[in-house]
């Protein structure tokens, strides 16, 4: 049983929805369902009534619930009481977020808690100019982004993190989910369901400009404004398709949906971390090493 278990379970209990809580935690949904998963897997209960339209506790779920909320709590007072005995109080790293960082983030948020147990890190959901600027300023101590642009912000170093592949999500029962793996001309006819522009600009561009390279122009499926949206509805067996984070697509356990690389070459999104330029404490160079670990 991990602590980051039980964290994941208390958010969906108090949201009672695995997207709410998803965004509260700064994480991708498949990451919290799989983990709240194994830890029914390890109670030998369940602990959530799922339903697509609602989430309720069982009565295994009530009676746990404030058992992990006082094992969350044990927990940070034992972290506050090593940060008083250091001498000091317990410090915060403020790092901004972007959505489908998956198992990385998890190990990022561990390797803080084994290796710097007086530190506090704080997840911060902003756009990315929000967050561009909180960098520069030192509102945050760093962010991720997605296909950095540094020449708009030439007071930040952009530290290359890893690049995500893109993988296609469809209907299990839809004809190209039986190939290995797709070519991106074969989707020209099924509707492409896709968030808007405003909510993930750099995603939005490259799959359009990828189509547009491939000969066609999309067919518009409805826009969705999260993941868990997207799927279920392509999961219900309705003739569409989006692109997922392929570390978002190990963590999906939905028998219904098809997850298929793209043939050659394929599409993926690079991250990077903003720092301010003249940054070099030692939480930044432990989050470069947890970084570098995670590849």
């Amino acid at each position: 049983m991990e602590l980051r278990q039980l964290r994941y379970f208390v958010t969906v209990a108090e949201e009672l929805h695995f997207g709410r809580a998803a965004e509260r935690l700064h994480i991708a949904q498949p990451a919290v369902s799989q983990q709240v998963q194994r830890l029914e897997r390890e109670l030998k209960v369940q602990l959530l009534d799922r339903s697509p339209r609602k989430v309720l506790l069982t009565e295994a779920g009530l009676r746990f619930l404030p058992a992990a909320r006082a094992v969350l709590a044990a927990a940070d007072q034992a972290r506050a009481s090593v940060a008083d005995l250091a001498g000091g109080r317990a410090e915060v790293f403020r790092l901004g977020t972007v959505t489908g960082l998956g198992e990385r983030l998890d190990a990022v948020l561990d390797g803080f808690a084994d290796r710097a147990p007086n530190v506090r890190v704080e997840l911060i959901a902003l756009p990315v100019s929000e967050r561009l600027r909180q960098v520069g300023d030192g509102g945050l101590d760093a962010a991720f982004l997605r296909s950095p642009e540094p020449a708009e912000s030439p007071d930040l170093d952009f530290l290359p993190v890893w690049s995500d592949p893109l993988v296609v999500a469809l209907p299990a029962r839809h004809p190209l989910a039986a190939q290995d793996s797709i070519r991106l001309a074969d989707l020209a006819s099924v509707p492409l369901r896709l968030t808007e522009r405003r909510n993930h600009p750099a995603l939005v561009d490259l799959v359009l400009t990828a189509c547009q390279r491939a000969g066609f122009e999309p067919v518009p499926g409805p826009a969705s404004a999260n993941l868990q949206d997207n799927l279920a509805i392509i999961g219900s067996g309705t003739p569409m398709w989006t692109v997922v984070y392929a570390s978002n697509a190990r963590l999906v356990q939905n028998p219904r949906i098809a997850f298929r690389p793209f043939a050659d070459p394929g599409m993926s999104l690079p991250i990077a971390l903003a720092v301010r330029a003249d940054a070099a404490s030692p939480n930044l160079k432990l989050l470069a090493a947890l970084l570098a670990e995670s590849r």
